[in-house]
């Protein structure tokens, strides 16, 4: 008898790999899997496969004939070179017409050089975005897959029946051209970087100026999850501050050294931003914010040398109001630079990205999944992708400028740095400027660089010799 062939193949077998595979297998796919370690395979099936119909392989040739055609194989490896020489592994055994996707958090630079090159050999080539953590991959993650329409619809079923469903359906869409959904994921992560700063300055807030126990909060973060703010990572931060550590009892987030690292998508994403001349404050500061964590030992020292003001200020639900809206309103922002920047990169790179779209499949399934999206999505649009030309959305943010203001207000007088929250409020305010003082750089680029310059009275491009004539 002809054993069945594999519907899709699974390249990978890190936790993230595993429960995609399982997910696949439940929903009612035969998978086959390889890893390019042997006893990671072994382990897999051994305590994790039970009755899904997964086949393991050992042998990369073996793997691929195992697939039904064309051939659909999904690699959850490591960004970077692995992702190359894992498909420089399977191009000899696969055939004109077959297809790779790539899940992992990949350069969208690199998946535009990949797209390229695969679709000048005949192969189709998905780079899919994916978001949900380990727990995502397992009971449904989102997923941003982009690349060809013709790829995506060979693996379409499959990834609407394993993604997040809401209420507005499976958290997955064809996001656009090439590289479009790695682009998406990256700035999604960008977003996920702003929001999660801006969470940490309000939890500073409370530790410090507050004075407030873990535990009181965890019950503050957990009401506010209840309302307006209902997001996964409010969600996460008063499950995190309410666990104890088993060893001390203290409570856990404050044996935790105070060190944040990254693996690179948000650095991606204000890189991107620079280039294409798009304003994402919140996010760049955001990793700015992480980079200065790292330098333990000379804060260390420094804050020996500055001995930090701080005075205790009394609990008040109105200040903790002030707080909330500080919080949404950050979030917002955060949100706002985000779309304005995927916006443009489809414009500049021909992506075709549906934005609406894209908040839906963020409705469910990933890190930034909020209630706050079913407000954007009445508001965005190609012509409004910054979110902010509406009267009704200038009107919200509006009722929360006064609680920012004294956030902003009480963290200078008790030296709190918050760089997001500081980077909302400007962003918003020069975004709602009309005048804004670069007419003076202009000029001063004009002084020492003859950079030229326009004038507000008539048209055209002006240079004048500024050591000359009256200086009054």
């Amino acid at each position: 008898m002809i054993p069945v062939k594999s519907s899709i193949g699974l390249i990978g077998l890190a936790v993230m790999g595993q429960n995609l595979a399982l997910n696949i297998a439940r929903k009612g796919y035969k998978v086959s899997v390889f890893n390019r370690t042997a006893q990671k395979t072994e382990e897999f099936v051994k305590n994790r496969v039970k009755g899904e119909e997964i086949e393991p392989h050992y042998d990369i040739k073996d793997f691929v004939e195992s697939l039904e055609r064309p051939r659909k194989i999904i690699l959850m490896v490591k960004a970077g070179k692995p992702v190359d020489d894992t498909i420089s592994q399977l191009l000899p055994y696969l055939e004109p017409g077959d297809l790779i996707i790539d899940g992992g958090n990949s350069h969208y630079l690199d998946t535009e050089r990949r797209f390229k090159d695969l679709t000048e050999k005949g192969f189709l080539f998905l780079g899919m975005g994916v978001s949900g953590g380990e727990y995502g991959a397992l009971h449904g993650p989102s997923l941003m897959p982009g690349g060809s329409k013709k790829a995506y619809s060979l693996v379409e079923d499959i990834l609407l029946k394993i993604a997040a469903k809401t209420e507005d359906g499976p958290c997955c869409t064809y996001v656009g051209e090439r590289s479009a959904g790695h682009f998406v994921k990256m700035v999604h992560n960008g977003i996920e970087y702003a929001i999660m700063q801006s969470i940490a300055e309000i939890y500073h807030i409370m530790r410090d100026v507050l004075d407030l126990p873990t535990d009181e909060m965890s019950d503050i973060f957990k009401e506010w999850n209840s309302g307006e703010l209902n997001s996964f990572l409010v969600e996460i931060t008063y499950k995190i501050l309410k666990r104890k550590d088993e060893e001390t009892g203290k409570p856990m987030v404050d044996v935790i050294l105070d060190r944040a690292e990254q693996k690179g998508t948000g650095k991606w994403t204000s890189q991107a931003a620079l280039d294409l001349g798009i304003p994402t404050p919140s996010i760049n500061l955001a990793v700015v914010e992480r980079i200065i964590s790292h330098f333990k030992e000379e804060r260390t020292k420094l804050s020996k040398l500055y001995n930090k003001r701080r005075s205790a200020l009394q609990k008040s639900e109105e200040f903790l109001k002030d707080l909330k809206d500080s919080l949404f309103f950050a979030m917002f922002m955060a949100f706002s630079q985000g779309m304005w920047l995927i916006s443009e990169a489809s414009k500049e790179f021909s992506y075709n990205v549906d934005l609406f779209e894209v908040l839906r499949i963020w409705k469910g399934g990933c890190i930034i999944r909020a209630k706050l999206i079913d407000t954007l999505r009445r508001y965005i649009s190609d012509e409004n992708a910054h979110l902010l030309e509406s009267e009704e959305v200038i009107s919200l943010l509006k009722e929360r400028i006064g609680s920012l203001k004294n956030v902003l207000k009480v963290s200078i007088e008790n030296e709190i740095p918050v760089p997001v929250l500081s980077s909302a409020y400007n962003y918003f305010m020069s975004l709602t400027e009309e005048r804004l003082p670069a007419n003076l750089i202009q000029a001063q680029r004009d002084f020492f660089g003859a950079h030229t310059f326009e004038r507000v009275d008539k048209e055209g491009v002006f240079h004048i010799n500024w050591e000359e004539g009256e200086i009054g």
